[in-house]
Parts: structure tokens; C-alpha cells; sequence
């Protein structure tokens, strides 16, 4: 069964494609994104789980050195150790491991994660029952997670050539996250693993932003019932919006390359308010990418949009 959206499945592919025509990409540019998307994704990944760093702050603890009054250790100490994982991430994709997705590989994921955490039960497996705070999914038994673990890495040797590598790295993440096998950090390792798979193919760093994360949650939700649609093309919005940001900052010249706007910007010119860009947004229907809390977006992109709507009623 196919989960991802066709419309943005092929605006996905599009961008990919257009972004490896421009390699070799500028050694400079690319390390500065490197960074960004470092501090971005730290922040998000452990805000998502309740960390109290800002944007800002993150950057000043993982770049810096810098510790943050009035902050709790244990946020800077995960500040640092997502940061690792990162790097560990892009050293085994540097150096062309293809086959990380194993057991071995999540749990050295999590031990990273959680290492100035809880050192006693960094990477290894939970030996009870665990219960997920305002959430309806209880998690399988602590008996039950080898086997589970087990059948998660068949799943993914399976389906990594039948199925595109948004839709498997989106169901990876969730399928581990169902499962808990950690007592800690089991959305940032699921968020991390997640990336691998993607990282392997090509994308650069997706990050889920934690201004989405009740809409990241409620697709998850969705998932643990059995509806992935929701949750991968979730994911594949997050994706495109890195893609975007790559292509706006790498792209060799102005020639061909769009103008992103705010999408009350893009209302005074057209017919649509601001309202309803922004859902059609939301959908997945215009393309669109966050930066902070704002939607951007295009002229090019809604007349695509349209065309596309007069295709489809012919």
C-alpha cells in the first residue's frame, strides 16, 4: 500500500533531483547548513520532549560551551549528546555505511542520547512495563522487545527497495517508537533513525518542528491505529521543507530560482486570504515551508497549485 501523497511525492523527487544537479555543492555553504540544521534540530528534537532551551540558547551550549543560568543540567547534558548523535549519524553516512539500520545501531543511538542521562540504562533495553503520559498507546511488554526489535530490522531489509524512502524512513520511525524498547529518548532515537534512512538517500537533515508538535503527535497517534497516511506525509512535508531552505540558499544564481514570501504577503495579489493559503499549506496542497513559525511560500508555487486544480476538474 502506498501512504505518500503522489502530488508531493513528485515535488519531493523534483527538488532532490534539482538539488544533486548542483553537485559538488560549495564546501562553505553546505557547512554552514550543516550547522544551522545541527542547532535546529537539537533544539526542536528536545524541546519536542520538554527541554527548556531556546533556539539561541541551544546554540550557545553545543557551539559555545556556554552554560545558561537559571537552566537545568540535565537540558544542557541533552543539548550535547544529540549533538553527538548527529555527528555519529554523519560520520557513517560520510563514510558510505549503507546497512545501519540494526539493532546494534539504534541502541548505540540511544546510548549516545542518553549517556549523561541515566549511564545505567543508556542503549540497553527497558526491563518493565512503561506508560506514555497523555497518550492512548500503551507500549508493548519489556518480554516482548527482542522479538519486536527483531522483526522491525526483517521489516526494514524487506520493504528498503519496494518502498520510497520517506514512506519507509516514516514507518521505521514510528514502528520503533511503538514498540519503546528504552526507558529514555526513545522519540529522539526514533527521530534520528528516522534520518539515517532518509540521509542514505540522499535528503538532507529533516527536522520535525516543535511549534507541530500536536500535529506530530496526533499522526502518530493515527498510526499506532493503523492509518500511516497522515504520519508519512506529515514526514514528507518536513522533508520538503529542507529541501526548500537547501535549494534557496544553494542554488548557483538567481536565474529560475523562486521567491519565497509569507503567506500574507502572497494574499494581497490574489484572491485567497491568508486563512486559506495557510490550509492549503497545512494539506500538503500548496508548497510551503516553515521557517520559525511563518509559512513561506511562492507566486510559482500557488500558480502550480492551480494549474494543477484546473487539471484535475478537467
Amino acid at each position: 500500500m502506498k501512504y505518500l501523497d503522489k502530488k508531493i511525492q513528485k515535488r519531493i523527487d523534483d527538488k532532490l533531483k534539482l538539488l544533486n544537479s548542483f553537485r559538488p555543492l560549495p564546501s562553505s555553504a553546505v557547512k554552514k547548513l550543516r550547522e544551522q540544521f545541527e542547532v535546529e534540530m537539537t533544539y526542536n528534537s528536545n524541546a519536542i520532549e520538554g527541554n527548556s532551551l531556546t533556539l539561541k540558547e541551544t546554540y550557545l551550549v553545543i557551539n559555545e560551551g556556554i552554560t545558561i543560568k537559571g537552566k537545568p543540567l540535565k537540558d544542557h547534558l541533552e543539548a550535547k549528546s544529540h549533538k553527538e548523535a548527529l555527528e555519529y549519524l554523519y560520520s557513517l553516512v560520510e563514510n558510505g555505511k549503507n546497512n545501519t539500520v540494526s539493532e546494534r545501531f539504534i541502541r548505540s543511538l540511544n546510548q549516545i542520547v542518553m549517556q549523561d542521562i541515566d549511564k545505567e540504562w543508556a542503549g540497553k533495553y527497558r526491563n518493565s512495563g512503561v506508560v506514555i503520559g497523555g497518550a492512548d498507546h500503551k507500549p508493548p511488554e519489556a518480554l516482548e522487545i527482542p522479538r519486536l526489535m527483531q522483526n522491525l530490522i526483517g521489516w526494514v531489509g524487506d520493504n528498503k527497495k519496494k518502498m520510497h524512502p520517506v514512506e519507509l524512513a516514516s514507518i521505521v520511525h514510528h514502528k520503533l517508537v511503538f514498540i519503546h524498547p528504552f526507558f529514555d529518548g526513545n522519540g529522539r532515537t526514533s527521530r534520528l533513525t528516522m534520518n539515517i534512512v532518509l540521509m542514505q538517500s540522499g535528503f538532507p537533515l529533516v527536522i520535525v518542528l516543535k511549534n507541530d508538535r500536536k500535529r506530530y503527535y496526533r499522526s502518530l497517534s493515527l498510526a499506532d491505529k493503523g492509518d500511516y497516511v497522515p504520519f508519512v506525509n506529515f514526514i514528507a512535508r518536513a522533508v520538503e521543507r529542507t529541501l526548500d531552505i537547501y535549494l534557496k540558499i544553494l542554488m548557483p544564481s538567481k536565474k529560475g530560482k523562486e521567491e519565497f514570501i509569507s503567506l500574507s504577503e502572497l494574499a494581497k495579489d490574489t484572491k485567497f486570504t491568508e486563512k486559506y493559503l495557510n490550509l492549503l499549506a497545512r494539506n500538503g496542497k500548496l508548497e510551503a515551508h516553515k521557517e520559525g513559525r511563518n509559512w513561506l511560500t511562492s507566486k510559482d508555487a500557488l500558480r502550480r497549485y492551480l494549474e494543477s486544480r484546473e487539471r484535475k476538474r478537467k
